[in-house]
């Protein structure tokens, strides 16, 4: 039964503290499966999320429904995306109707501009994490190639991420198997 309460817990704080969706709760997320619990290693959250990112559909619920079921099996799965998905819920429920009252008002906007870097950081401290994990386990030239072919396909030739996720997926499958 405590499996089950930690899986809601590991999914809905990140709900609550990360405001902007599923890309701004994925740092929280690692820091409670990676850091907190021990579920998974930093190599392995990575391939979870590559694999998010590569199914349609937000992110974080399809991390949460894999990671609860990696832990405790259909039911682990239903808790923690239930978990990911409440905290949505409870201010769609409770506050929408407040929040859009005083969406204009200065001290709002100022706290979002207090969050957004916040943010920042924390996708900046995951990516990091992530490319000195894929230093150690592949090596340097591996990881620039990767870091670097992801680059040029996404932002010069505009390459869905999905296919660049599939391509390095496949990429590593072949290479560094």
């Amino acid at each position: 039964m405590l499996i089950y309460w930690q899986l809601f817990l590991a999914f809905f704080i990140p709900g609550i503290l990360g405001y902007g969706g599923g890309p701004a709760s994925i740092p929280l997320v690692e820091n409670e499966v990676v850091d907190n619990y021990g579920w998974l290693t930093v190599s392995e959250f990575s391939e979870v999320l590559a694999l998010g990112n590569a199914l349609p559909g937000p992110i974080a619920t399809k991390m949460a429904g894999y990671i609860g079921f990696q832990e405790a099996g259909v039911l682990g799965a239903i808790v923690a995306t239930f978990a990911t998905v409440a905290p949505s819920l409870i201010l769609m429920i409770g506050l929408l109707g407040l929040l859009y009252k005083f969406k204009e008002s200065p001290k709002v906007k100022r706290m979002t501009n207090y969050i957004r870097p916040t943010i920042g950081v924390l996708l900046g401290v995951m990516a990091y994490n992530f490319f000195s994990e894929s230093y150690i386990s592949v090596g340097v030239w591996q990881t620039l190639f990767l870091i670097i072919a992801s680059y040029v396909l996404m932002e010069k030739v505009k390459v869905h991420p999905a296919y660049v996720i599939a391509g390095s997926l496949l990429y590593g499958a072949i290479f560094l198997a």
